[in-house]
């Protein structure tokens, strides 16, 4: 789920108005709806500062946008039930603020696109081009709703296209359709007024095409040529420390366990567990229904939850008092509630939620792969004196996100602990490169279970990923063949996870945007995929075939998607740990014979299965 809850609800204003350089057609469509939005009127104003009831997924709050028109700058600010935040560009630097104050500069493609368009907008680049230079193209009249409509694409410079849709009959602007990494939004302007002889549209809707998730903005407020300070436009500085190890040591260190490629640490939560959750470097703070329930929290809203599946989840918000690490302790942390406890069934271990991004923001943290071990520092007391590869990144929202290449082609990867893959290229970028004839990959399978449900992809593999510095040979490379969720984004060429990243151990020293990595004892070890050809999810006291690739082992054997695993070897599945029976079925060479006892319908049956490399 990303932070920006309000990011492009504020278009009400001035992120509709019309261009000049243009075709003959859209100087005609834009001056007339110049013309019905105030005229002449427009070129008097210079900022713009406007405030307004914001309302989301059952939630409720305020949101405040300061705009300089004639250079674009920006400043927004949010409250929405129990979190908050802030969004900003100052004109070179893009910016956002989470709930707890922290700043984090936006690095990454997208968030410099979408920055660029909102600027464009703020700065009226439809009728003062010397301000943001733009391409505008007429896409002709189109009806919707039995209403006729002049249609404009823009592109601002350095942006990405949106279209603009103006009303026929009044020259009136009603909404505003662009798509952006995961998903098309659209945005509806209505009830107009008059404000310093200027109409401004009070009502804006904005929606993803699904109206549960659907976001208002009701203005309360709005003035023009307010004095705007340049300071207000720059990123935050960072709040006070909301973060502490106790006995005033600048370090603590905890073991983890590593199932399924995923890291599980326990933690406290306002005093009380341990509780087991799965560390994601980009993972928001999550907690399951049932915790909060424990913890006697009462969970606000439901926002739009998206992962690598292809559905959404309901994610509610608690405030959490105490988040505990080993000896570090996090103060009145935001926690997103979101049913985890279907996933349980996927990792085949109980889970009680999520940390991550939090955790990683306010320390400097050592991810020790070989020996099971992180280490969490204080920034101001970390010094590197090692001799591994440091790599610089940008925030793509809370992901590192770091230059590489994989067999010369290069691209901006993601790097997810939280993902058990080697490497899942998107599949915008595997679809440009056209990757699935250049590798011959034929071989079709789950690769993945999460939020969102099964993810699907083609499996093959690469020769060399390239890190910034960093090499790895022969990594399985899955080519997504996701239609929605994160992996459809054009603007990340691939997701970088465990199975690549436990070869190192990894600091990952996000207050200065570097990762080091050094080498450990798995770096030479070939990379394995799955030799059993089906994936398996726990089913009470069975495992469940989920999927089954075409020609694999599990299909020679007969096994089919719905049967139940009884039994392995003779011992009965209820006394194996799933992610260690899956462990098992990579590690054991290929020709290695498992004998299981499978349920299908009514009918028990043992066959043989016998494991193969795939790729």
């Amino acid at each position: 789920m990303r932070n920006r809850v309000i990011a492009g609800l504020l278009l009400a204003l001035l992120s509709c108005l019309p261009a000049a350089a243009a075709p003959q057609c859209a100087q005609e469509i834009l001056a007339q709806a110049k013309q019905a939005l105030g005229g002449d009127a427009w070129d008097g104003i210079h900022t713009t500062h406007s405030k307004g009831k914001l309302t989301t997924s059952g939630l409720t709050g305020q949101a405040e946008s300061w705009e300089d028109n004639l250079t674009g700058r920006y400043v927004e600010k949010y409250q929405l039930g129990p979190t908050s935040g802030a969004d900003g560009f100052d004109g070179k630097l893009v910016w956002s603020q989470d709930a707890s104050g922290e700043p984090r500069a936006e690095g990454a493609e997208n968030a410099r696109q979408e920055a660029a368009d909102e600027a464009y907008r703020n700065a009226l680049g439809y009728w003062f081009p010397q301000r943001w230079a733009a391409q505008i193209e007429c896409l002709g009249r189109k009806e919707e709703q039995g209403r006729p409509f002049d249609v404009l694409r823009i592109t601002p410079q350095g942006g990405r296209p949106f279209d603009l849709w103006i009303d026929a009959a009044t020259h009136m602007i009603d909404h505003t359709v662009e798509k952006a990494d995961i998903e098309t939004r659209t945005t509806y302007f209505s009830d107009y007024r008059t404000v310093n002889g200027v109409k401004v549209p009070f009502a804006v809707r904005s929606t993803n095409g699904e109206p549960q998730y659907d976001q208002y903005v009701t203005l309360e407020k709005v003035e023009f040529n307010v004095s705007l300070q340049e300071a207000q436009f720059r990123m935050p500085q960072p709040p006070p420390p909301d973060f502490a190890i106790a006995g005033g040591k600048s370090s603590t260190t905890v073991p983890f366990e590593l199932l399924n490629n995923h890291i599980y640490v326990e933690v406290k939560l306002n005093d009380k567990g341990p509780f087991r959750m799965l560390c994601d470097t980009g993972g928001a703070n999550i907690v399951t229904p049932a915790l909060a329930r424990q913890l006697g929290l009462k969970s606000e809203g439901a926002l739009q939850g998206r992962g690598v599946g292809e559905k959404s989840e309901d994610v509610g918000l608690v405030k959490m008092g105490s988040l505990r690490v080993g000896d570090a302790t996090l103060s009145n942390q935001v926690f997103a509630v979101f049913p985890m406890e279907a996933f349980a069934d996927v990792e085949g271990i109980p889970i009680n939620g999520l940390i991550g991004y939090e955790v990683f923001k306010r320390f400097v943290a050592k991810v020790d792969y070989e020996h099971y071990l992180i280490t969490l520092t204080s920034p101001s007391a970390f010094a590197y004196k090692g001799e591994g590869t440091v790599v610089p990144f940008q925030f793509n929202a809370h992901i590192p996100q770091v230059e590489g290449a994989l067999d010369g082609i290069e691209g901006k990867f993601d790097i997810d602990t939280g993902s058990r893959s080697s490497l899942d290229l998107l599949g915008p970028f595997a679809e440009k490169h056209d990757f699935a004839a250049h590798y011959g990959a034929k071989l079709e399978a789950v690769t993945g279970w999460g939020v969102g449900g099964a993810a699907r992809s083609l499996v093959t593999r690469a020769k060399v990923l390239r890190l910034g510095k960093v090499e790895v040979q022969a990594p399985v490379t899955e080519l997504s063949l996701q239609k929605k969720g994160a992996f459809v984004s054009p603007y990340v060429a691939g997701n970088v996870g465990a199975g690549v990243l436990k070869r190192f151990n990894i600091t990952f020293d996000y207050p200065h945007q570097q990762l080091i990595f050094e080498r450990n004892a798995n770096y030479g070890k070939p990379d394995v995929f799955d030799r059993s050809g089906m994936w398996l999810n726990q089913s009470g006291e069975t495992f469940e075939v989920m999927d089954v690739i075409g020609g694999g082992p599990a299909a020679t054997a007969g096994l089919k998607v719905g049967d139940k695993i009884l039994a392995i070897d003779g011992r009965p599945v209820g006394q194996l740990p799933l992610p260690a029976v899956r462990e098992q079925f990579k590690s054991e060479p290929p020709g290695a014979k498992l004998r299981l006892t499978i349920q299908s319908g009514e009918q028990k049956r043992d066959v043989d299965l016998v494991l193969k490399d795939l790729v």
